[in-house]
C-alpha cells in the first residue's frame, strides 16, 4: 500500500477545495454579506492544510487498483469534511450534521436538502451549493488529473473508480488530454446554458446557479419552489440541458471527432431518448384530466420526466400530486437513471440494457439449447467482466438499499417515504415522494437517517464499490 501517494492526493483535493471556496467570498464581496468571513477562513484553513499535506511529493508515484479507490473515497470523504464547515462557521445550518448532508447533497449531485428557507440563505451560500454540484459533477480527480502531470496510465485507476457507469476507458492517447477534453465539454455546455438562461428573465446570480446545478445534474434551486417561478422558456431551456447532461459524454467526443456516424449508432443514447420519449408521452396522458391545456401537461411532464431520468432533482409542479400511474412511472426512471459517462446517477441505462439482454439470452438458451448467441453490446462482444461486474453492482445495490431502507424504517415514517428517501439518494436524485417529496425537504429525519443517507449519496455517486473497499481490511494492508 502506497501510502504517501494517498496522502499527497489528499492534500491536492483539500488545496482545491479551498481554492474553489474564493468562488462564494467572491459572490459575499459583491453583495456585502457578512457570511464572506467564513468562507475566507475556510478557505485559508483548507488551503493551509492541502499545502502542508502535499507539500512533500512521495518518492514511489506508482500505484495500483487499490490505492486509487481508497484514493478517490477517501477524497470525497474530505471533500466533504471541510466543504460542509462555511456552513456550520457561517451559522446558517444549525449542526454540523446538517451542514454535511447538504454539503454531500451537493458534491454528489443527489439535490436533498435539509434546509426549510432556502430563499433566506445568502448570496454566498447558495453560489456554494450550486458549484459544489459542478465540482462533483465530473469529478474532483478528474479534474486534478487535466491540471496535474501524473503517473502515465495508472492515472486510469482514478478515473475508473470516479467514473458513474459500467466501464471507463481512454478516448485520447494520454488519460490527462481524456480528461480535459471532459473539462472543456463539460465547461462549453455549461456556459451555453448560463447564455441561454441569462437571454431569459433569470438575472446572471441565478442564471450561474441554475448551470452550474443543470450540469452536475444535481437540482439546487435558489428558490423554495425551485425552477417552478420561471417562465415557461426557461423551464424548457433547463429541460433540454438536463437531457444533454444526462448523455453518454462519448457521444460529445464522436461528435468532435467528426465521427456523427459512430456517435448517433451509440445503443444507450438510442434507449436513453426512448425511454424518456416513452414516459413523457404516457404522463402526459395519464395527466389530462387533472386539468390544463395540452402544452402545459407536456411541458410539465417532459421536464419532470427530464429532471428525474437524469437525477437532476429540479421541479417546476408537485408530482407528489400526479396520479399513482405517472409516480410508478418516475419511480421506474429514478431506478434507471442516465447514460453511463454522464453526470447522471442511478443504475443506468447501459446496465439495464445488459441486463434484459442477459434474461434475453438466457430464454432464448431455454427454447434453443444448442444454440450459441454472444452478448453484444454497442455492436461489440460483451467482455465477460464487464457483464460479472454489472451482475455484481446489482447485487451490491439490492444490499445496500435493503439496509439502509431498514435503518432509515426506524424514524417510523411511511413506506413511500422510505422506500423513496432511500432511492432518492442511493440514485443521486434528491426528491423522493410523500414526505420527502418535491414540496418537502430531508430535515424531519434523525441523525441517524441522515448519516445513512449521506453514506448512501457518496456510495450512489462513485459506483458503490469505492465506498466499500474502505470497509476491507485487506485493502489497507501492506504488501509482505
Amino acid at each position: 500500500m502506497n501510502y504517501s501517494i494517498i496522502r499527497y492526493m489528499l492534500g491536492l483535493v483539500c488545496f482545491l477545495t479551498g481554492i474553489c471556496m474564493l468562488l462564494p467570498l467572491l459572490i459575499a464581496i459583491i453583495y456585502r454579506e457578512p457570511e464572506g468571513m467564513a468562507y475566507l477562513m475556510c478557505a485559508m484553513f483548507c488551503i493551509l492544510l492541502g499545502l502542508l499535506m502535499s507539500l512533500k511529493k512521495p518518492r514511489n508515484t506508482s500505484f495500483y487498483a487499490r490505492e486509487g479507490f481508497l484514493v478517490v473515497s477517501l477524497s470525497w470523504v474530505m471533500l466533504s469534511l471541510v466543504g460542509a464547515t462555511p456552513f456550520v462557521v457561517s451559522g446558517e445550518f444549525n449542526s454540523y450534521t446538517d451542514a454535511l448532508f447538504e454539503i454531500i447533497s451537493g458534491f454528489t449531485t443527489t439535490g436533498a436538502s435539509v434546509a426549510n428557507n432556502i430563499e433566506g440563505l445568502s448570496h454566498s451560500t447558495l453560489i456554494w451549493r450550486a458549484f459544489s454540484h459542478w465540482i462533483g459533477g465530473m469529478g474532483v480527480l478528474v479534474f486534478l488529473i487535466a491540471l496535474l502531470p501524473m503517473t502515465g496510465g495508472q492515472t486510469l485507476y482514478f478515473m475508473k473508480a470516479e467514473a458513474p457507469g459500467p466501464s471507463v476507458g481512454k478516448q485520447l492517447p494520454k488519460m490527462q488530454n481524456t480528461a480535459k477534453l471532459l473539462y472543456i465539454i463539460f465547461a462549453g455546455l455549461t456556459f451555453t446554458e448560463f447564455l441561454f438562461l441569462a437571454l431569459g428573465e433569470m438575472n446572471v446570480f441565478d442564471a450561474l446557479c441554475t448551470s452550474f446545478a443543470t450540469a452536475g445534474t444535481g437540482g439546487f434551486g435558489n428558490y423554495n419552489d425551485s425552477i417552478g417561478g420561471f417562465s415557461s422558456y426557461t423551464q424548457i431551456v433547463v429541460t433540454v440541458f438536463m437531457m444533454l447532461f444526462g448523455i453518454n459524454f462519448n457521444f460529445y467526443f464522436l461528435l468532435i471527432f467528426r465521427r456523427s456516424r459512430e456517435a448517433f449508432k451509440i445503443e444507450e443514447v438510442k434507449w436513453y431518448i426512448a425511454i424518456y420519449l416513452a414516459v413523457v408521452g404516457l404522463i402526459t396522458a395519464n395527466i389530462a384530466p387533472l386539468g390544463g391545456d395540452l402544452l402545459t401537461n407536456i411541458r410539465d411532464a417532459a421536464f419532470q420526466s427530464a429532471s428525474v431520468m437524469t437525477t437532476t432533482g429540479f421541479s417546476t409542479v408537485n408530482f407528489d400530486l400526479w396520479p399513482a400511474f405517472s409516480k410508478s412511472l418516475l419511480i421506474l426512471l429514478m431506478i434507471i437513471g442516465a447514460c453511463a459517462g454522464s453526470t447522471g446517477g442511478g443504475i443506468k441505462v447501459s446496465r439495464i440494457m445488459i441486463y434484459l439482454k442477459s434474461v434475453k439470452k438466457e430464454l432464448q438458451h431455454l427454447v434453443h439449447p444448442q444454440h450459441i448467441k454472444v452478448l453484444s453490446f454497442e455492436h461489440k462482444p460483451l467482455p465477460h467482466d464487464v457483464l460479472r461486474s454489472a451482475n455484481i453492482f446489482l447485487i451490491a445495490y439490492c444490499s445496500i438499499f435493503i439496509c439502509s431502507f431498514i435503518i432509515v424504517s426506524l424514524d417510523g415514517f411511511d413506506g413511500t417515504t422510505t422506500f423513496t428517501a432511500v432511492l432518492a439518494t442511493l440514485n443521486n436524485i434528491g426528491p423522493g415522494l410523500s414526505q420527502v417529496g418535491p414540496a418537502e425537504n430531508f430535515d424531519k429525519f434523525s441523525d441517524l437517517s441522515k448519516y445513512v443517507f449521506m453514506f448512501d449519496m457518496l456510495a450512489g455517486r462513485l459506483e458503490i464499490f469505492p465506498m466499500l473497499v474502505l470497509f476491507s481490511p485487506a485493502a489497507w494492508a501492506r504488501k509482505k
